[in-house]
């Protein structure tokens, strides 16, 4: 059996190592890209989302690309709001349309548990939709051959007001 692949930073997490880490899930998810972010999980991690159970990273992989399918123009922010050894919670907001134009700003919490190789093991996240209007929207950078990556000079979340 060969040994999990390292993802840096590695716990115990700093307030840098934790904001990089923040920072690497929220590109990962901009880029929409359910098999790349599926990688940054443990091949059993557990995660509820919502009312929703899941466990392990190919039952991730799929409830991402169903999550995407329905979640249009999909742009996220994420926050650090503690942590501590091997756990760091975040907050988060990220803005989509379904597929009738409706656009929604979607605010959540997530606390996540990573193991030695910088893996999360466990995700439990919180999450309400708001319906906003299209002039509502604060997430407008562009896409681009990045993945949708939020530029450095794009505003925070707290610098929003969120």
């Amino acid at each position: 059996m060969t040994a999990p692949a390292s993802r840096p930073p590695l716990p115990p997490f700093t307030a840098e190592s934790a904001a990089q880490k923040a920072r690497m899930a929220e590109d990962a998810w901009n880029s929409r890209d359910a098999a790349r972010v599926a990688l940054a999980y443990t091949e059993d991690s557990w995660w509820r989302n919502r009312a929703e159970f899941i466990q392990g990273r190919d039952a991730i992989r799929a409830f991402l690309e169903r999550k995407w399918q329905r979640e249009l123009d999909y742009r996220l922010i994420k926050q650090v709001w503690a942590f501590t050894g091997n756990r760091i919670a975040a907050r988060f907001a990220y803005e989509w349309h379904d597929d009738s134009g409706q656009w929604y700003r979607s605010h959540g919490n997530e606390q996540w548990e990573f193991d030695e190789h910088g893996l999360m093991r466990r995700r439990e996240a919180s999450i309400n939709d708001t319906r906003i209007t299209s002039a509502e929207r604060k997430f407008l950078w562009p896409r681009g051959a990045n993945g949708d990556r939020r530029p450095d000079d794009h505003p925070s979340l707290s610098d929003l007001g969120l």
